[in-house]
Order: structure tokens, then C-alpha cells, then sequence
């Protein structure tokens, strides 16, 4: 008896691969292409820049297998379904199978879903239609463009400057930023200023306030004179005058569901997640976790948007769970519409749960840590975007006493709305007490603290993904691998979560930005992303868009070539000879930081990693001192300088003081807002630092 042929559906994952064959049943087979099959080559740049800059694509080495296998497949299949990602990329990653397959790309194989679940996918197999070649058309003027800047400005970084760098686009935009933020900081002066923070009473009942101002004018003050100028006017055993109670009912909205950008902001701020770190875990969450009885589900909708729109279906849904959880009065009639990114494609719906009766504790046991957490995270702020705003009442009070006033506000929760199941770091509730207009008040203290301006903080991940999003620079799927890049070339280090630009950096971004200027050019930039936009509404041709930003680059580029001088980065003196030849060390720029090596290189190749002694001693063997170190992905750790004879590693910082309970070394861990001194045996802790 012949075997009945089945259906191919070819997707990018396995494990996305496993979930939707469960939904589709026997007739159907699903395999994965694990990404991309199909690329410009690595070695060479592949764009034939006289020929309408046509591409010279090669199937990816190592992709020979996937490639004999998907062929074998797709020839025993009664119908070949292409189900990549809903993006530009998965449209691409489409249309290279097809070519690969041999399918024709008219006939009506592309299967679509936002989100993986049963009736999702089941609905897309139902209206399969042809590859979009204006999304494929799209994609490929963004890789051919980025292929031109990139291997035209990297041979002469490795030329003029050390082998192994790199530029593009959107990285050297965001290496701009950084280095412009840097230069703010510099230049930054700070400007002393005076706060006078008071204590006052009513009866029994105390409250703070701050000084305001004289004569009913707002007012500043500069220094101690101004201070001591405002303090004489004051009887400090004498009554203050409540002139002035101010009540207002205020109302805070939710924020709408999440974007890719909004989810990496968050994520890094509220859960200490790396860009790389989000992305990946919520490509796990869309591909599929098994949960028990229910199998392997796709948790989310797909991670890579920039729209905050809701589907109607999931609106029903979520209002009917908000009024079976919360009661009417927390489910919002007309939730609010977020504000979508200028040039937002608005292709996929923002990210959220598949199904919002999945509650994050319901599934907890089936999540590890960091999966737990960002579901946890992307399901409240959804549901919060679908409920009513939190309520407050407020009240400000002025007080008074010989023409100097003070102010106190005050406010209460009276109805938490969204606040319930999406907590932020608002204030807390700062009750006053029941005060009003001729009640008298007495001083309890008035405390004078001066103050200087702060320089600009310098970017985390999330400020930086913020300002790129805010100028119009890059789409979802380019912020991860951008501030990937930009580490990895070690053009920025990160210290205490924050971009600082590297002395390697400030020459590459320097040499861009003076002999190539456009690509560092905010609005050129973005710019391109809107043509590349039009490219996909099928306004704009792909060819005359590369033609025409490829043009004055590649003048750019011959101007370079002549007047750019190599750059070397020189050796500083270490202070120390080499102990195998006696010849000076110097320090050397690398790959990953600044070494030590031997001036006799390459005759003498000794070389050493520079450390930071902290002045503490190994709390383990006791001989060793402990040194700061870096993990392969540059995240600060400390361990014993006696390694591998001692392998004490922490990655807090040890301090030199005992535990007073139980002996042990103590700790200095960072906190949000700042440091804690804690043991590691949990047995003692201190006051938390600012």
C-alpha cells in the first residue's frame, strides 16, 4: 500500500518546528532551516556594483547538510509551505528557499503567523499566499547597502589604523552617541545650587516640606549667602500660617503593550537584562515552552514590532479576564492607543501574551528564571494597558511665616486601576496630615544641603536603544546585534552598566566622521530607513534607493583612500622589563582591552593581563591578593591573583572586614540606587549606600 505523501512546511527553528507540527497534525512534516541558507559570501563583497548592484548570494558554509536534507524533503512533499518569521528577514529567508527548492515564488506557499498557536497557525495554512517581493526587495537593498559601506570602510580600518575593525550604518551611529555624550561630559561644568529641606508638625503629627520661595515667587538658591538670607527672616520657635491647601484628584494612565524596543528598555531596567539576553529569551517564548498537559505553546506574539496595536480578539479576551480577576471598575471601556514610533512599519501587533489566562504563576514551574521573568513582565504591562488608570488624591500646602514660604505635597492611592498587576517606581503614597487653610504649624528643623548640576548620565543599553528609536536610526531586529558589535570590536566597554567609549572607538568614529560623514548623519540615516520603508509599500525601487546613497559614498571613499594616514596607536611604558628577555613591557591595545606584552615582539612573545589589585586579601588561602578580572563577555568578576593554585571567585566585591556574626569575608553588592555591604552566608547585612 502506497504511503500517502505529506505536506512540507519548512520553518527557521527547531524547536518552533516542533510546536507547529503538533498543531497541524499527521498530514504534515516540519523541519527547520535553522536561519538563513543562502547569503553575500563572507569573503569577498559580492555585489556587482556595475551590473545594478546585483547580488552574488552562496549557500552558507556548513548549511550543506540542512540544504541536502530540505531538497530530499521538499521532493517527496505533496506541497511545500515556507513558514519564516513574519518580517523582512523571514520573507527573505523565504524567498532563498524557494530559489534553493527550486518552488516557483508566485505560486501561494507563504504561511504567516503573529503568534504560534493552534488556532493561529491552523487559520494561516488556511490562506497561504506568494512570497512579498517587496519585503524581500526591502531586505536586500538594507543587506546590499550595509555590505557596501561595511567592506568598502573596513579594509581601510584594518589598513590605516589595526586589522579586525569594522563599520556600518547603524553602529557607528550609535558609537557617535556614545562618544558625543562622552565629549558632554568633559566639557561639563557644575553649577552649585541649595535645597532647604524641612521637618514641621501639627500636634503630634509630623511632615516634610521644602522652601519655595519669598515675597509668593518662586526662588532660587545659588549659595549658602542666599540660604543664611532666607533663614534670618524666619522666627524658628515661632507659629507658620497653612495659607494655601490645594486638593486635585490626579489620574496616571497605563502604558500601552510593549514594543521590541520598549520590551529591551524595560527588561534592562527592571530586570538587569541584557539587549542580547531579552531577545533570546523571547524568541523562546515564541517559539514554544511545554507546559504540562497543554504541551509545547508559543507563550507571546512576536517579539520583533514596532507597533503597540492589539488585535480585537485579544482586547475580548483580556477585558473579560480583568472583569473575572478585578472586577468591572479595573477593565477600561476604550484602553488607551499608544503612540506609535514615528516611521513605525506597524506590520505585527505589539508583543504580548497568546493567551492571557496563561498567568505567569500558572506556568512558573515550567519556566526557568529568565523566561519567567520576562513573560511575567510582558503579560502585566499588557494587562495594565488594558485597565483603568490608577487614582490619586493629591494635595500641595503652603506655609508661611514672614513672607517665606514652603511647600508640602502630599498624595494617596485611592483606586489602583492598573497599579494592581503593573507595579512602577513611582513615589510612594506621602500622606500629610489634615491641614487647612489658617491652621498654624510649628518647625521642627530646617536642614540647608548644597548641592552642584550633574554631567549627563552616560547611556545604558536602554537609554541608547531610546535614542536610536527616538532618532529614527534602525529597527527592532538591528538594536541587539548593533550594541553587540560595538563590544565585541571593543569600540565601547561597559562600566557599571554604562557605555564608555574606548581610546580604539574615538579613532574609528574620528576617522568616519571626518572623511565619511553622511553615516554618522542622524538624519541621513534615518532617512535611509524611510526609503527602505517605501521600498516595502512598493512606492520605491530597491535599485535606484542603493544608487542613490551608494553614489556620494563611494566619492567619499576615493577621497579617503588618498588623504586618510596610517594611524599608530602607540605602546605606553609599563614600568616594568620583560622576566623572561629583560626588555621594557609596554602596554598593548587588543582585541578585548589593553595588555601587557614585551617590546621585543614578535622575537619575545611574553605577554601579561594587566590586573587591579583591590587591597583585599584572598579570604580563601589567605596568601593571595584578590584582583579584578573579566569574563570572556566582559562582565567584572574577582578572584585570587594565586589562580589556579586558589579558585576563590565572587562576583561581588569582597571588602576587608569579617562578618561580626558568623566570620565570614563581607560584600559590597550593588543595589538599584546604589551599593549594600552584606555577608555572603546571608547572616549579616547593613544599611543600604546611596
Amino acid at each position: 500500500m502506497p504511503t500517502t505523501k505529506k505536506n512540507l512546511v519548512i520553518v527557521e527553528s527547531p524547536s518552533k518546528a516542533k510546536t507547529i507540527e503538533k498543531y497541524l497534525g499527521r498530514s504534515y512534516k516540519v523541519v527547520a532551516s535553522l536561519g538563513h541558507i543562502r547569503d553575500l559570501p563572507k569573503s569577498k563583497m559580492g555585489v556587482d556594483i556595475e551590473n545594478d548592484y546585483e547580488p552574488h548570494y552562496i549557500s552558507i558554509r556548513g548549511k550543506g547538510d540542512t540544504i541536502k536534507n530540505l531538497r530530499k524533503e521538499a521532493k517527496k512533499a505533496k506541497k511545500v509551505y515556507l513558514a519564516s518569521d513574519p518580517d523582512r528577514e523571514g520573507e527573505a529567508i523565504a524567498w532563498h528557499l524557494s530559489y534553493l527548492l527550486g518552488l516557483d515564488p508566485k505560486d501561494k506557499n507563504r504561511v504567516v503567523f503573529n503568534e504560534i498557536t493552534k488556532d493561529a497557525v491552523k487559520n494561516a495554512f488556511k490562506t497561504p499566499r506568494s512570497i512579498d517581493t517587496t519585503l524581500v526587495d526591502a531586505q536586500q537593498a538594507r543587506r546590499i547597502l550595509d555590505r557596501l559601506v561595511g567592506y568598502s570602510i573596513s579594509p581601510l580600518l584594518w589598513q590605516k589604523v589595526k586589522k579586525g575593525l569594522s563599520a556600518g550604518r547603524v553602529q557607528s551611529i550609535a558609537l557617535s552617541l556614545i562618544i558625543k555624550r562622552e565629549k558632554e561630559i568633559d566639557a561639563f561644568k557644575p553649577e552649585e545650587y541649595w535645597s532647604i529641606d524641612s521637618e514641621f508638625k501639627k500636634g503630634r503629627s509630623k511632615f516634610k516640606a521644602s522652601f519655595y520661595g519669598m515675597h509668593h515667587k518662586k526662588m532660587k538658591l545659588p549659595n549658602n549667602e542666599k540660604v543664611q538670607e532666607v533663614l534670618k527672616n524666619i522666627d524658628p520657635k515661632g507659629d507658620f500660617d497653612i495659607t494655601e491647601v490645594k486638593r486635585r484628584e490626579r489620574k496616571r494612565y497605563p502604558a500601552a503593550a510593549f514594543t521590541t524596543s520598549s520590551m529591551q528598555q524595560e527588561a534592562n531596567k527592571t530586570l538587569n537584562f541584557r539587549t542580547r539576553k531579552t531577545m533570546m529569551t523571547a524568541q523562546q517564548l515564541y517559539e514554544g515552552i511545554n507546559i504540562g498537559k497543554e504541551g509545547t505553546v508559543g507563550l507571546i506574539t512576536y517579539m520583533r514590532t514596532d507597533s503597540t496595536r492589539i488585535s480585537e480578539v485579544a482586547k475580548h479576551e483580556t477585558s473579560l479576564f480583568i472583569h473575572d480577576q478585578y472586577g468591572a471598575e479595573y477593565a477600561a471601556t476604550k484602553p488607551r492607543k499608544g503612540k506609535m514610533p514615528e516611521g513605525a512599519q506597524d506590520a505585527h501587533e505589539a508583543i504580548r501574551p497568546s493567551s492571557v489566562k496563561r498567568t505567569p504563576e500558572q506556568i512558573k514551574e515550567y519556566l526557568n528564571n529568565d523566561q519567567f521573568k520576562l513573560y511575567k513582565l510582558i503579560w502585566a504591562r499588557f494587562v495594565a494597558s488594558q485597565m483603568t488608570p490608577e487614582v490619586s488624591d493629591t494635595m500641595t500646602v503652603t506655609i508661611e511665616q514672614n513672607d517665606v514660604q514652603y511647600r508640602a505635597n502630599g498624595s494617596k492611592t485611592k483606586f489602583e486601576g492598573f497599579s494592581k498587576v503593573y507595579k512602577t517606581n513611582k513615589d510612594k503614597d506621602n500622606v500629610l496630615p489634615n491641614l487647612a487653610e489658617g491652621d498654624q504649624v510649628k518647625l521642627v528643623n530646617n536642614n540647608p544641603n548644597q548641592h552642584f548640576t550633574q554631567p549627563p548620565a552616560r547611556y545604558t543599553e536602554a537609554a541608547l536603544i531610546k535614542a536610536l528609536e527616538e532618532n529614527g536610526v534602525g529597527r527592532p531586529s538591528t538594536y541587539a546585534p548593533t550594541l553587540d558589535t560595538i563590544q565585541r570590536r571593543y569600540y565601547v566597554k561597559l562600566v557599571s552598566r554604562r557605555f564608555e567609549p574606548t581610546e580604539l572607538g574615538e579613532i574609528v568614529n574620528e576617522i568616519i566622521y571626518d572623511f565619511f560623514p553622511d553615516i554618522v548623519n542622524i538624519d541621513f540615516t534615518a532617512g535611509l530607513e524611510k526609503d527602505l520603508d517605501s521600498i516595502e509599500e512598493g512606492k520605491e525601487n530597491w535599485i535606484k534607493v542603493v544608487d542613490r546613497y551608494y553614489k556620494p559614498f563611494a566619492k567619499e571613499l576615493e577621497k579617503a583612500q588618498g588623504q586618510i594616514e596610517k594611524i599608530q596607536i602607540k605602546d605606553e611604558p609599563a614600568g616594568f622589563n620583560c622576566e623572561i628577555c629583560g626588555a621594557p613591557m609596554v602596554v598593548k591595545m587588543g582585541r578585548y582591552g589593553k595588555f601587557f606584552a614585551c617590546s621585543r615582539f614578535p622575537d619575545c612573545r611574553n605577554t601579561q593581563a594587566i590586573v587591579k589589585e583591590i587591597g583585599v586579601t584572598c579570604p580563601q588561602c589567605h596568601k593571595g591578593q584578590i584582583i579584578e578580572r573579566k569574563s570572556k563577555r566582559g562582565r567584572v568578576f574577582y578572584g585570587c591573583s594565586r589562580y589556579p593554585d586558589c579558585e576563590f571567585v565572587s562576583w561581588d566585591k569582597p571588602i576587608a572586614r569579617e562578618c561580626p556574626v558568623c566570620h565570614s569575608f563581607l560584600i559590597e553588592k550593588k543595589i538599584k540606587g546604589g551599593k549594600q555591604i552584606v555577608c555572603p552566608n546571608h547572616d549579616y547585612e547593613e544599611e543600604p549606600q546611596k
